[in-house]
């Protein structure tokens, strides 16, 4: 389940370059499993015919000397919240069914087409990606890869549930997913993958249906650091470098000492002691430390928080007409939105400036903050049938997570479980604009963790 067992995106792109393997080939097995098995629970749009031709397009440049990109020829899924020229967007839900189709590609998607990625599909997520479990009662759920077979199978986590499970079950090798308190990072910690949410303004959200404005970033979940850098180069639009890793040696790391693991399983606690003392042994300085911004979050999101105020300007006509067709546990937190006036979003907004404020403070003596991605295992699908459950665990999911998107920040989760166990994700943090940086620790740290194991 470690994602080093899935191929880099650099290894695949090798194989094309030696004639090994075509991008058709590659495609066709990707649309394949995309029709099979999780597949359909997987994708809401499979683009058959679109991909193929894209495949066939990417092969004969190929053959006369032209690639693209180090993406070019290679099958990558799109959470159901980017536009897609001609195709509906529907984001996960059944309410903008008789919407029109959108009129062009979202910018990242076009960057990507330019790049030469070969777009599957459009992802499965939580309905309008208001969820950290990834459940959707319209087009299912995705399992999880692990343990899948036993009893109904376990959540993926979300809101990009699909982006996580086409990624592990071969039907993309990497997938763009959105992040407003989690959502790159949360399925990818529960499925085992590495996921990337970059600094929000870093990537470009024109034609992505949004949940908050404030809170949303774009990020990929892929196989490796290396994957998820170049992916998030691509869509920046910055000119990729590879990663260098930085040294572990002298590197200072904040563990919060509150807050991060409350409420944590033994097996994420167990798995994340390990990593530290990994970390530890290789001359990594880890200060554990409260931060006492973290304790004061629940109390300045007590209403909603942007997400609700946000959310609930976007949906409340939809909501007027429909709501009936949402997803009632999505609607009732969409619902919350309504009683957040202008005042309390102004408080609301220079509440979060000097809460970062406060958190950068405490940052600048150290290189990144570490923590468990979530403090749990993926719980089964089963489980959160039960109203309690669903909403207590959500919130258990999202917390750690949500520090990062609220301080603006960026993060990278990476899998730390022992192969053969239940994936737990380990996260490499910093405030906005560290991106470069956090990448390169992370890439220290993987490193560190596929040699030791």
């Amino acid at each position: 389940m470690n994602s080093s067992a899935f191929p880099s995106l650099s290894c695949l792109s090798q194989a094309l370059d030696d004639g090994s393997i075509s991008s058709v080939q590659l495609t066709q097995q990707a649309l394949a499993r995309a029709t099979s098995g999780e597949g359909p629970k997987v994708y809401t749009q499979v683009f058959d015919e679109q991909a193929l031709a894209a495949a066939q397009a990417a092969d004969t440049l190929r053959q006369a000397g032209m690639r693209r990109s180090a993406v070019d020829g290679l099958p990558i899924s799109v959470k159901d919240l980017f536009d897609i020229k001609g195709k509906p967007t529907r984001a996960g839900s059944v309410v903008l069914n008789d919407a029109p189709a959108a009129s062009d590609n979202a910018k990242v998607v076009q960057r990507l087409i330019n790049a030469g990625a070969i777009i599957i599909g459009t992802t499965n997520m939580t309905e309008f990606a208001y969820s950290g479990l990834g459940v959707n009662p319209h087009y299912g759920t995705p399992r999880n890869p692990w343990e899948r077979t036993i009893g109904e199978g376990r959540i993926p986590g979300g809101s990009s549930s699909g982006a996580a499970v086409s990624v592990t079950d071969g039907m993309a090798v990497a997938a763009i997913g959105s992040d407003t308190g989690g959502s790159v990072r949360i399925p990818s910690a529960l499925c085992g993958l590495t996921g990337f949410k970059p600094t929000a303004s870093r990537v470009p959200q024109e034609g992505v249906l949004p949940l908050s404005t404030t809170l949303d970033s774009i990020g990929p979940l892929a196989a490796s650091v290396a994957c998820c850098a170049l992916l998030d180069a691509l869509m920046t639009g910055a000119n990729h470098t590879p990663i260098v890793p930085k040294p572990i040696k002298g590197l200072r790391l904040l563990f919060p000492s509150n807050a991060v693991l409350d409420g944590a399983d033994d097996h994420v606690a167990a798995r994340y002691a390990h990593v530290l003392s990994q970390l530890s042994a290789a001359g990594a300085i880890i200060v554990e430390q409260a931060v006492p911004p973290f304790d004061q979050l629940p109390g300045i999101n007590a209403q909603g928080g942007f997400i609700a105020a946000e959310a609930w300007a976007w949906h409340r006509q939809l909501i007027a007409d429909k709501a009936d067709a949402y997803d009632p546990r999505v609607v009732s937190r969409m619902l919350r939105g309504q009683q957040i006036s202008a005042a309390d979003y102004i408080d609301l907004l220079h509440r979060r400036a000097r809460w970062i404020q406060q958190v950068k403070m405490q940052l600048a003596d150290y290189d990144a903050m570490i923590m468990p991605t979530v403090p749990v295992i993926a719980p089964t699908i089963a489980e959160l049938r039960d109203e309690e459950v669903y909403h207590k665990t959500n919130l258990l999911l999202l917390r750690n997570p949500t520090f990062i998107n609220f301080l603006d920040g960026c993060a990278v989760s990476l899998p730390c479980h022992a192969p053969g166990t239940a994936p737990v994700g380990v996260s490499i943090a910093a405030a906005g604009g560290q991106d470069r940086t956090v990448l390169a620790i992370a890439k220290a740290v993987e490193t560190l963790l596929h040699s030791q194991g």
